[in-house]
């Protein structure tokens, strides 16, 4: 909490002074040899925020949620190997868990297609059905989908806020951190309880989301994308960087095919993320390739799923996976009545094949 005190100085001021406790013993003369700021200096002397900080202890763990530093054993071992590590961390949940896991970080474009948001979710799901801790930003669009995809994959998944988890942003992702931690999720972040969502602070975690992981998987992005820099991120913090191709007409794939082209793995399945992963980390979830590899072939999108009636197959067969398509275009086409319909848009639903987007267009799940 002291102004003008980030990880950096953070860290400068625990190497120089052995712990946290020994920097508010400092004296003036000290301090100032480390060239900080007069207002970090005075708050330090004047113990300026002790009894704020105290309160901010008692309100965590009111709330259930714990507060990790840079040198406890508990600590996250990866986020502690980058430059800048955040000398506190925020946690709420099956956090240890949630570390102990080998973690995949997905990302994405906030204003995502309905392919970017299918592609996310699904590799999510079966990345974290294998046992595959997926991170993600609880942004709009892309880290909704991969951390919506875990939970129905019955995994973990951990979200890094930009705000204290105190603040959930979007709002409307409130329901979904409540799902989060019921399914043994996490949810992290280095700022202050009430830290509101100042702009700033987004790009800024995105280096705790690349931190955790072992490799960073860039769904959508456009040229000027804050998942451009969790990808820059990931490869100074030396993980891997993995990327899904996208239509080259989109500008949202601008991102994710440049990466590609620059040398990033290109990802169609889950087995191509995994493989990326350790050795032994690897071995353990890759099936042996002999015997499971009919099973493990990825199925084709466009397969007709075989439990149908006729009205349930003839939409179906209407809808794409990579374009919504508007309730109006599917009662021309089918020649179904507005019953005929409903009927089997709702039997579609209740399959789990196709989902209903807003503005009463629907698209397959993929």
């Amino acid at each position: 909490m002291t102004p003008q005190i980030g990880p950096r100085a953070a860290t400068k001021l625990l190497e120089r002074f052995g712990s946290a406790e020994n920097v508010f013993h400092a004296t003036r003369g000290e301090l100032e040899s480390l060239r900080l700021r007069a207002e970090s200096i005075e708050s330090i002397l004047k113990y300026e925020f002790h009894d704020k900080a105290e309160k901010e202890l008692e309100t965590v763990r009111n709330l259930g949620g714990d507060v990790l530093i840079l040198d406890d054993g508990s600590y996250p071992y990866l986020l502690r190997e980058i430059s800048d590590p955040p000398i506190t961390l925020y946690v709420k949940g099956a956090w240890q868990a949630c570390f102990e896991a080998p973690c995949i970080a997905v990302v994405g474009s906030r204003r995502c297609s309905t392919y970017g948001e299918n592609a996310s979710q699904m590799l999510s799901r079966d990345l974290a059905a294998r046992g595959i801790c997926i991170v993600s930003g609880l942004a709009r669009g892309i880290d909704t989908a991969a951390h919506r995809g875990a939970i129905e994959g019955k995994g973990r998944t951990i979200a890094v806020l930009g705000t204290g988890i105190g603040q959930i942003y979007p709002r409307e992702n409130k329901k979904l951190v409540e799902q989060i931690l019921e399914t043994g999720g996490a949810v992290v972040s280095q700022f202050p309880l009430e830290t509101p969502p100042i702009p700033e602070n987004f790009p800024y975690r995105n280096r705790i989301i690349s931190g955790l992981s072992l490799g960073v998987l860039i769904v959508e992005a456009s040229e000027r994308s804050g998942s451009l820099i969790t990808a820059r991120l990931a490869m100074e913090q030396n993980r891997e960087v993995l990327a899904v191709p996208g239509n080259i007409t989109s500008k949202n794939s601008f991102g994710t095919n440049y990466l590609i082209k620059s040398g990033a793995k290109l990802v169609q399945q889950w087995q191509d993320v995994v493989s990326e992963l350790p050795q032994e980390i690897a071995a353990e979830i890759l099936p042996p390739q002999i015997e499971t590899e009919a099973a493990d072939r990825p199925k084709r999108p466009d397969s007709l799923p075989t439990n149908l009636d006729e009205n349930e197959r003839k939409i179906w067969q209407l809808l794409s996976a990579d374009e919504p398509t508007h309730i109006d275009f599917l009662l021309e086409k089918s020649s179904l009545s507005v019953g005929g319909l409903a009927s089997a848009l709702l039997g579609l639903e209740m399959k789990d094949l196709i989902r209903e987007l807003a503005g009463k267009r629907y698209a397959r799940k993929i």
